[in-house]
């Protein structure tokens, strides 16, 4: 056990074995917790113990800072929450990310994502305003105008069109940007950037923590904006900043590994199969039993003609030792494959220490497989390693259910 005091800051690794003692207020307690980055007990003296779990991620307290790297790399983390989000998520958008800290990586992707967006200024776009004017513009709002000014005939409630900036686009960069600027101790050099770009965004609406981001679609027109667009959702989800409830001001980014690796699964494999006949659920649905009273949710799904053609489940476990494939998750395989009548089935290990392989299983037609995939490898290789075993996968389906003789 290690023993430091604020505001170094604190680094910790993914369900790592350190602790860390510290000394912390009550505020400061009642934030760790409320975000559960962390573990926190008390300790000797006065003093906490923090661990990590399964959770990455960076908190800052006031001056009291801590972080959990996840071991596959801040620049593959982001790529995974971004592509389980959206498959349009390409390998280039987290291209060059600094290596050390989450926040210098999160402020200076978007700042040179944001900076290619605006090099030839920002987007303009109609945008519909509801105003109440002296005269008629675009159409009246008979019902709001009826109802909140009763028997006037002026000023007229009406809704137009206005050619201007506050667009969808610029709405979500300009809320990720003001989101940034609220970390407290950003770098300075992040700090000028950011207040320079928003600058270049005034008069476009600042969406609050508790709005929705707004559906863009991708064009011609807004292509250049793509990639600083993917990434600002991502901060819109994932990044929480606000003045605090005590003493401190409070910015977290904080992400259950375990539900970023099946989305990132489900979604890869949904991509990948979609050369194939039917279609992918993420998680498939169906029932144990015949009485349909027991359901079984596997991470993924593929169903030809209405019949199940292949499965998937995806395992997060890269703690030291638990890369091997276990008995319950093979037992679970096995009741997928029985319940789907499906002869094979597949488990993903994340960081798996063993070799592929697969098992028969005694007395049946069943076989489960298991495949561990390399999380650290470059993101565009992740993908081909996924395709490939997708592929291999409907190989081995049974040519029935792949609607072959």
């Amino acid at each position: 056990m290690n023993v430091t005091d604020a505001p170094e800051p604190v680094v910790l690794t993914e369900v790592g074995a350190t602790e860390v003692a510290l000394a912390l207020d009550d505020n400061q307690v009642a934030a760790l917790r409320a975000v559960d980055l962390v573990r926190v007990r008390r300790a000797a003296g006065g003093q906490w113990k923090i661990k990590a779990g399964r959770k990455v991620g960076a908190i800052r307290i006031g001056d009291l800072e801590i972080e959990v790297t996840p071991k596959v790399g801040v620049a593959n983390m982001l790529f995974f929450l971004g592509y389980a989000a959206h498959p349009g998520f390409r390998p280039e958008d987290v291209a060059g990310i600094p290596t050390a800290g989450l926040w210098p990586a999160l402020a200076t992707s978007l700042i040179r994502h944001t900076r290619r967006a605006l090099a030839s200024g920002p987007l303009r776009g109609y945008a519909a305003v509801d105003d109440a004017l002296p005269l008629v513009r675009g159409r009246i709002r008979f019902g709001d105008h009826v109802a909140g000014r009763p028997g006037m005939p002026l000023p007229i409630e009406v809704r137009y069109d206005e050619y201007n900036l506050d667009i969808p686009e610029n709405q979500i960069l300009r809320t990720a940007i003001r989101r940034m600027l609220a970390v407290p101790r950003l770098r300075p050099a992040d700090q000028t950037d950011l207040a320079e770009l928003d600058a270049r965004l005034a008069g476009v609406t600042v969406l609050s923590p508790a709005t929705p981001a707004p559906r863009w679609h991708n064009s011609r027109l807004n292509a250049r904006y793509a990639p600083a667009l993917r990434l600002s959702e991502l901060i819109l989800r994932y990044c929480s900043a606000d003045p605090g409830t005590g003493t401190h001001a409070i910015a977290a980014f904080v992400v259950n590994m375990e539900k970023v690796f099946e989305a990132f699964i489900g979604t890869a494999l949904r991509e990948a199969l979609s050369a194939y006949p039917g279609n992918t659920e993420t998680p498939g649905k169906d029932t144990l039993d015949e009485g349909q009273a027991i359901r079984i949710e596997p991470d993924v799904l593929h169903i030809i003609n209405g019949r199940p053609a292949a499965v998937f489940d995806a395992k997060y476990k890269i703690e030291p030792g638990a890369g091997k494939p276990t008995n319950p998750d093979v037992y679970q395989m096995f009741a997928y494959c029985a319940a789907l009548d499906l002869r094979i089935g597949w488990i993903i290990y994340a960081e798996g220490s063993e070799p592929p392989t697969t098992w028969r299983v005694r007395n049946s037609n069943i076989t489960v497989g298991y495949r561990p995939l390399n999380l650290r490898q470059p993101p565009a290789q992740l993908l081909k390693d996924v395709q490939y075993f997708a592929d291999s996968a409907m190989r081995a389906a049974s040519p029935l259910r792949l609607g072959h003789v």
